[in-house]
């Protein structure tokens, strides 16, 4: 149920019938049981309005996910195709959405693609060995970034040892930092 609003925007009444791609060679929306994976890789005709869809698939996915993971879209200009002017300019744009069971798991696979990016943007130039200081640097943001976070999910909570929660409030663990 968490796709529904993709097959339903594709017009289909199930996932089954849903998540067949336009294009044959691709595989669609499958999910795999035995993993819990669930992979798309599925090309569906839509407007500007199948981005509030993906906002919700989004959305329903972060209550199912065990892990952080990246959904990169691509939204290509079909109009362009069919236009005979040489000087039109297309309108396709990318974009990658990040979804996890928590904030944390979500900054993780966040700082992982970046870490990755950065590392074979700077290989050309340099040894991996030379890049740990930048790794450092990037781990050094995500973590401001997560503690920023921490503290503004924090502001409501009355101070731990007050109130009438028994202490509970706080939680006692503190979050872990992203590495």
């Amino acid at each position: 149920m968490a796709l529904k609003p993709m097959w339903s925007y594709a017009g289909a009444k199930s996932l089954e019938s849903g998540a067949v791609s336009a294009y044959e060679e691709e595989p669609g929306i499958v999910f795999n049981r035995q993993e819990s994976v669930l992979q798309m890789c599925w090309t569906v005709r839509g407007d500007e309005d199948f981005r509030q869809v993906l906002d919700e698939v989004c959305m329903n996915l972060n209550e199912l996910a065990l892990h952080g993971a990246a959904i990169e879209i691509s939204f290509y200009d079909a109009d362009f195709d069919e236009e005979e002017e040489q000087d039109a300019e297309a309108r396709d744009d990318f974009t990658v959405l990040f979804v996890g069971p928590t904030p944390a798991a979500i900054m993780q696979v966040q700082r992982d693609m970046l870490v990755q990016d950065v590392i074979n943007m700077m290989e050309r130039h340099f040894d991996a060995s030379e890049l740990e200081g930048v790794v450092t640097e990037i781990d050094k943001l995500f973590t401001q970034r997560f503690d920023a976070l921490v503290s503004s999910l924090e502001l409501g909570k009355p101070p731990r040892g007050q109130g009438g929660s028994g202490g509970h409030g706080g939680g006692g663990r503190k979050p872990r930092h992203l590495h």
